[in-house]
């Protein structure tokens, strides 16, 4: 349909959105177009009222996908329907009627301080290029909070080796840096060295395979898991949860809020104060083992 192809347009060029978000729009629009096609003969993105999508609501919640899931198709839905009504194709939002499922609100998960101490301090990597490599991304991805993405992204000229901070490229193309801990400087360097030796400094990429290519996004997802399976029993052991294991130890000593939503990228303090009910749970934790008439 035009207007789809039209709207993911605008979302990877106008809004500059990751390509991998971008397949995440086109799939849910999928969706609720072959379940229109089957509802309604002649179906047209057009002609879409708020019953059918309500329709299309209650049929997912019905699959058992999940509030979240549903909630944020439906803002997929939503942002096509603002896009024609801005074009000019539409009158009005047929998602304006449609109520939002309730999602009860998930805690993110982290690994201890005291586990990421043990991974880091102790010889759970080897000294080969794939173990170098390894505790590279580990303390890189624990050191920094960044996101699998960014670090994935990150080019040898982006290492600001004086300052200590490294530059990488997060959502919509935003630039920051992020200053890392002095002992990962010896990591990188003990991994870098190894790095050039064997593969010369031909790709500028930080992060490479074993064989000397660009690291690759599920590579980085084993990784994190099989270090952190050594530590913790998570049942999430993924780069993401150190992202959260970041924040919400920075927080615990006494870390700035707004300097922690600089830090890790957030484009609103609402996305980071989810850290602040993390460290309050601790608090309610500690009160009730330790308070006489808790």
């Amino acid at each position: 349909m035009q207007y789809l192809a039209h709207f993911l347009s605008f979302l990877k060029y106008e809004k500059r959105y990751s390509d991998h978000t971008v397949t995440a729009y086109e799939k849910d629009l999928d969706q609720f177009i072959l379940f229109g096609s089957e509802m309604v003969e002649d179906f047209c993105l057009i002609e879409v009222d708020h019953h059918l999508i309500r329709q299309w609501v209650i049929s997912l919640m019905d699959q058992g996908i999940t509030a979240t899931s549903v909630k944020r198709k439906l803002s997929t839905l939503r942002s096509l329907y603002k896009f024609l009504l801005r074009e000019g194709v539409m009158k009005k939002n047929p998602t304006e009627l449609v109520m939002v499922p309730k999602t009860g609100k998930k805690l993110p998960q982290f690994v201890q301080e005291k586990e990421m101490d043990q991974l880091l301090d102790t010889s759970f990597f080897a000294d080969d290029f794939s173990g170098r490599r390894d505790k590279a991304v580990v303390a890189l991805f624990y050191g920094t909070g960044m996101r699998l993405s960014e670090l994935k992204g990150i080019r040898m000229a982006d290492l600001h080796w004086s300052d200590k901070v490294v530059k990488v490229v997060g959502k919509r193309n935003k630039e920051r840096l992020i200053p890392y801990p002095s002992e990962i400087k010896d990591d990188l360097v003990n991994y870098i060295e190894l790095r050039n030796e064997l593969f010369g400094v031909g790709n500028s990429y930080l992060f490479v395979t074993d064989k000397g290519e660009q690291i690759y996004d599920k590579l980085l997802y084993r990784i994190v898991r099989k270090y952190l399976s050594l530590v913790t029993t998570l049942e999430k052991r993924s780069p993401h949860v150190l992202r959260h294991s970041y924040a919400t130890h920075l927080l615990n000593r006494g870390a700035d809020l707004n300097a922690i939503k600089e830090l890790l990228g957030h484009a609103s303090l609402a996305a980071t104060q989810v850290y602040t009910h993390t460290t309050f749970e601790k608090l309610k934790k500690i009160y009730n083992q330790a308070h006489p008439r808790a």
